[in-house]
Order: structure tokens, then sequence, then C-alpha cells
């Protein structure tokens, strides 16, 4: 877990990029839902995409790494799943872990302590407010004592490795037309959950989110008014901030990753949009990647990163 991190601030120091690929899964294209992950390639953002992909078509699942070893898809709608698909980093050979979720659960969110553990939050199908903890190398899973401070899906997450994980927005309420502006904190290695003072400055669903670990977290888009917003939270201190340049575009149900220390991406969403933007750090600039996703999806895409162990 040392080497880890400190591959990471080593890259954050000296504004090099110790990444290797960002993934985005599945959502649901023009056709149908899609089985479709695209790679792209740190740091020249080629597109690839993996053969096999995912094992069935699916949206809704919540995506996390252990960097340098696995990634990891969770859940989804179809069907509604207990499943987990892993793909062993640098081969991408995929297996499938089955039922060992303590629950179906489809629009979920995924963040992970790299080396430590992954985390499947919220979701519905039913509705939720339970934390699944994945230890690593075992992937053997729990459930959290302390879940989400309310039941909400269509919900985003993130990390700041070896500190905290972060779940924002979302859906919920009873019947289940309440969004929420909403972020909660799960301390590591406590798993002690707190709500941030200040949450997302618009309650949403369907947000999308990334981190440059150790340095701030991103909140991206999201409805119910369709937004282009991103809102930055700065670590440690979870200040946050909007930033002067959102998305290209109003979309929610985008994916999200990031290559920490040199830029995070938000791709996909809206109207079968094809887009990827991309956020270089520490400037916070904006561009649009010339390989957008293939095919273009929306409704819930997955994301994850292998930024790498140096």
């Amino acid at each position: 877990m040392s080497f880890i991190l400190l591959g990471i601030l080593n890259s954050q120091a000296s504004g090099g990029g110790g990444g290797v690929a960002g993934y985005f899964a599945g959502g649901e294209a023009s056709g149908g839902n899609s089985s479709v992950v695209n790679k792209y390639t740190f740091p020249d953002d080629t597109r690839s995409t993996l053969s096999p992909g995912l094992s069935a078509v699916n949206i809704g699942m919540g995506g996390y790494a252990n960097s340098g070893v696995a990634g990891y898809f969770a859940g989804g709608e179809e069907p509604t799943w207990d499943d987990v698909e892993k793909f062993a980093f640098p081969t991408d050979s995929r297996s499938v872990l089955s039922n060992v979720l303590t629950a179906n659960r489809t629009y979920t969110s995924g963040f992970s302590n790299s080396g430590v553990a992954g985390y499947i939050a919220g979701g519905r199908n039913p509705q939720t407010a339970s934390v699944d903890k994945m230890s690593f190398p075992s992937d053997s899973v729990s459930a959290l004592g302390t879940g989400l401070s309310a039941v909400r899906s269509e919900l985003a997450a993130m990390s700041n490795y070896g500190v905290a994980g972060y779940v924002g927005g979302g859906r919920g309420g009873s019947p289940y037309t309440e969004n929420y502006s909403t972020v909660d904190k799960f301390a590591f290695p406590s798993d002690s959950r707190t709500t941030l003072a200040s949450g997302l400055s618009t309650a949403r669903t369907q947000v999308s989110a990334m981190a440059d670990s150790g340095t701030a977290g991103y909140f991206g888009g999201g409805g119910g008014t369709l937004v282009s917003t991103v809102d930055k939270f700065a670590f440690p201190s979870d200040s946050r901030t909007t930033l002067g340049s959102g998305l290209s575009s109003n979309r929610r149900g985008m994916g999200g990753f990031a290559d920490s220390g040199v830029a995070g991406y938000f791709g996909g969403g809206g109207s079968y949009s094809t887009t990827v933007d991309k956020f270089a750090f520490p400037s916070d600039s904006r561009s649009t990647l010339a390989s957008g996703l293939s095919p273009g999806r929306q409704n819930a895409i997955g994301g994850m990163a292998d930024i790498g162990v140096v």
C-alpha cells in the first residue's frame, strides 16, 4: 500500500504521469444496452476496445480499481446483479465474481482505497443505503456497519487514496423523486462516516465523479435540471468551489476516471454522447478528446482507472 501511495504522490510532485489507462464500461447505446469496454491509454489518450468486454450488456454498474492489479465493475441492471466483473492488469483478462455483493444493486457507485479495499455504495432494486466493502487481494465482500446517510441511487463516488472515499448526489426518497446534494465521507481505514457541511452546489442525480488523489475530487454534470457544472472539493479541507469551465455540454449519466496528478476524464452521457472531456491538473483547463466513446452511450456508464504501481 505504501508503495502505491508513494507513486501517486511522486507523479503529482513531478507533474509527470505514472498512470496506465482509464476504462469506460457499459451504459445504454442507441441500439440497446452495451457490453463495450473502451480503454484510454495514458498519456496520449488513445482509445481501444477490449475483447472481451463485459460478460453481458449492462448499465448502472459501480467501477473501482486496485491500481496496478485489477479493475472492477460491480452490480448493474441487465439483470440486476450481485456479480462483479474483474479485469486483471495489464492483460485486461476478464473473470466474473458471482454472487459476491450482499444484495442485488443497480445505479450504484464505486470507490477504492487502492491496495486495501474497494467499495460499492447505494443503489436500488430495492433502494438501499448499504455500502459493500471488497477486501484486496482476496476479493471477499462484507457490508459496512454504517452505510450512507440516506437511501439513494444514481450517485457518484471518488477517493483520496489512504485518506477517505466520498459519495455524492443521487436520487432517493419515497416516492423516488428526491434529488440530493449530500456528500458522505468515509474515512480510511476505519470506514467511519461523516457528512460534509458543503455538499454539491445543486441537488442532482446521475452525477459522475473522479479525483486527483492527494489534491482534490470532482463531481460533474447530472440532472433533474441538466447541468454542465463541475464541483471541486479540495483535500484535506473538503472546501468546495465550482470550476469556471464545466463540461462542454449539459450531460448526466457519464463515466468518470482520472490519471492522478495529470488529468481527469468525464465520458458519454447526455443523448448517447461520444464526448470525453479532459480536465488537466492542476489548472483544471478543459479539452475534448479527439477519440470519444465508441459507441456513444448514456445512462450510468461505469468508470475506473489503473494509475499504476511505482
